[in-house]
């Protein structure tokens, strides 16, 4: 007896024609090479199969089928990103794909003290649970896969890949670079001095990346990655590189399968950094709807610090201008001009044109969301917190749309990324430029006794058992 359809498609093989097509001029080129912009206009790119059609060969109960059986093999290549592989890179044979354990990361309920602080009920996505503790592991698996092929496939004898950063692409692309071989691969970072956490700073390092430091912030670090990347060989890590964005999209396939495939009435909330992040959701969001596993798009909350909201702005107005961002508990979207801005807007006043909203909070709401979250049971970083704030604002200034059925907050990265902006919360240390306010009620330090069960007894306030 032959296979079933399901069965001949749970461990495939490389197919379809992928190319690189530019955003502006629809120009397409071979998928032989990094790329990043188009060489013909300067145009940022997409990666797109052309042979997509041939998925639609199944009907989409057979690909909910297998996505989900994937789930139960014990084969390395397909439990990350590359589980959606026909979505991803299905260029890439499954011995070269990289996995350090990527993807899959839960959605945890709010509470109902959460749920009405922020006046909605809704889920957290914790991508802080990725190998690196940012969602930044889903792009670099994808990107990274693509290098260790081409090394294998291609003959390729050195590489060296950079990123610019404010610490999650760092500590990513320094830990899947590690994974190949030293002597052909080398991981190159810049940071904006002074402007990354300690705990950020010492993933790089820990990854033995070589780490430069220059005076700015990330537009400044972004402005000469590019130009490294244009004029020398280089792989950029960032994710102006569409090979990242194809594993980003992997969020919005996992929401998807998470929710049952039913996204009537759904609502994703998105911290907006450098913008690719909200792009690769939308843009795998539309794959789905193209296969025909969604019926319909959901609603995409996008949300920024006033600190660095040029987005938020452009929504409001119509007219997209760059800020100078002001310094932000928020640091990984502590970006005045997002690289991946015109594909935002491509896709807003396109497919998610009913369907894109944006709010603005205050640095001291970023973090009134992120430790009220987490003093609900949650290990929600400053952009989980900031998400978490631009969703009950919305829900407080009446803008969520009507018939919301199920919020998913994306949180990007683990609290403990931040805990020096905690730290400095608790102990009423924030320098005024963050412009904080601290509520005293969401204060917690430490407490010194002496070592004396008698005294702890007594501070606690505890009662002595019942004897009788």
């Amino acid at each position: 007896m032959g296979k079933g359809p399901v069965e001949g498609l749970l461990i495939p093989e490389p197919q379809g024609k992928l190319v690189y097509v530019c955003v502006q001029c629809e120009a397409h080129y071979p998928l032989d090479r990094f790329l990043y912009t188009c060489p013909g206009c300067g145009g940022l790119l997409r990666i797109k199969d052309l042979e997509f059609q041939r998925l639609k060969a199944y009907p989409p109960e057979v690909w909910k089928e297998v996505f989900k059986g994937r789930r139960t093999l014990e084969l390395d290549a397909l439990k990350g990103v590359f589980l959606f592989y026909e979505l991803v890179l299905p260029v890439i044979p499954l011995e070269d794909v990289l996995y350090l354990g990527e993807g899959q990361t839960p959605l945890v309920r709010a509470n109902e003290a959460l749920s009405d602080w922020v006046g909605i009920p809704f889920y957290v996505k914790y991508e802080g649970l990725n190998p690196s503790l940012s969602f930044k592991d889903r792009g670099m698996a994808s990107a990274v896969s693509f290098i260790n092929f081409a090394i294998k496939r291609k003959g390729l004898k050195e590489v060296l890949g950079i990123c610019a950063s404010t610490g999650d692409t760092s500590a990513a692309a320094a830990l899947y670079l590690a994974y190949l071989p030293r002597e052909k691969v080398h991981s190159v970072v810049l940071l904006p001095e002074g402007k990354v956490t300690e705990a950020q700073l010492s993933q790089p390092l820990g990854a033995g990346a070589t780490v430069i430091e220059v005076p700015g912030v990330f537009d400044d670090c972004m402005r000469i990655v590019e130009e490294l990347a244009s004029k020398y060989e280089v792989c950029l890590l960032n994710s102006k590189n569409p090979l990242r964005i194809q594993g980003q999209k992997t969020f919005a396939y996992e929401v998807a399968q998470q929710v049952g495939w039913d996204l009537k009435g759904l609502m994703v909330v998105v911290p907006v950094g450098n913008a690719g992040n909200v792009t690769a959701i939308m843009e795998g969001f539309l794959d789905l709807h193209e296969l025909g596993l969604i019926e319909e798009l959901p609603y995409i909350l996008a949300v920024q610090s006033e600190h660095a909201d040029p987005i938020y702005r452009w929504w409001k107005t119509g007219e997209y201008v760059p800020v100078k961002v002001r310094p932000s508990v928020a640091q990984a979207a502590m970006i005045g001009n997002p690289v991946s801005f015109p594909k935002v807007r491509q896709l807003v006043e396109g497919p998610f044109k009913e369907r894109f909203l944006a709010v603005r909070v205050s640095e001291t709401e970023i973090m009134e969301g992120m430790l009220f979250t987490n003093k609900n049971g949650h290990v929600v970083c400053t952009q989980g917190g900031e998400a978490i704030a631009g969703l009950r604002k919305a829900s407080r200034e009446g803008i969520l749309p009507e018939g919301l059925r199920k919020v998913v907050v994306n949180s990007t990265s683990h609290q403990l990324k931040f805990s020096n902006f905690q730290r400095a919360y608790f102990e009423g240390t924030f320098p005024p430029e963050f412009e904080v306010a601290v509520r005293e009620e969401l204060r917690n330090r430490p407490v010194k006794l002496p070592a004396d069960p008698h005294a702890i007894a007594e501070y606690l306030r505890l009662k002595p058992r019942d004897e009788a």
